[in-house]
C-alpha cells in the first residue's frame, strides 16, 4: 500500500511527470499548509477560515510570498520553479495578472516536486520563510 503522506518518488518518475501535474499537486500541498497555519496560529475565526485561506492561496498572494523565498532556492529548485512558471496557462483568473499567475504556478510546481520526494523539512523551511510577518 502506498503511503501518500510519506512519499519518496524516484528521479526518473519525477522527470516524467508533467509540470501542470506537479503544480496541481503542489496547489493542494500549499493550501493544506496554509489551512494548518491559520488554524494553529488563530489567524481567523472559524467562520472566516475559508476567506482567510483564499487570501493566502490566491495567485497574487503566492507571487508576493514567493519573492521572499526566491533567494533561498537551490539551483535545482529554481529549475523546477522556472519549468512551472514557463508553462503556458490555459486561462488567467480575473484577480491576477499573467505574471502573478505564472509565478504562482511555478511555486505550486516546486511544492509538488518537493512533496513527491518526501522533502517535508524543506517544504516547512520554505513555507515558514513565506509566512514570516
Amino acid at each position: 500500500m502506498t503511503d501518500y503522506f510519506h512519499l519518496n518518488v524516484d528521479r526518473d518518475t519525477l522527470l516524467s511527470l508533467s509540470t501542470l501535474g506537479l503544480a496541481h499537486l503542489g496547489d493542494g500541498v500549499y493550501e493544506l499548509m496554509v489551512r494548518s497555519w491559520l488554524v494553529l496560529h488563530g489567524k481567523a475565526r472559524a467562520n472566516d477560515l475559508h476567506r482567510a485561506t483564499v487570501r493566502y492561496v490566491s495567485a497574487p498572494a503566492q507571487a508576493e510570498r514567493f519573492a521572499r523565498i526566491q533567494p533561498l532556492l537551490a539551483e535545482e529548485e529554481h529549475d523546477v520553479f522556472r519549468r512551472g512558471r514557463n508553462t503556458a496557462p490555459h486561462s488567467v483568473p480575473k484577480a491576477a495578472s499573467r505574471a502573478e499567475y505564472q509565478t504562482a504556478t511555478g511555486l505550486e510546481a516546486l511544492f509538488g516536486w518537493l512533496y513527491l520526494q518526501g522533502k517535508t523539512e524543506r517544504l516547512n523551511e520554505l513555507f515558514a520563510a513565506m509566512m514570516e510577518e
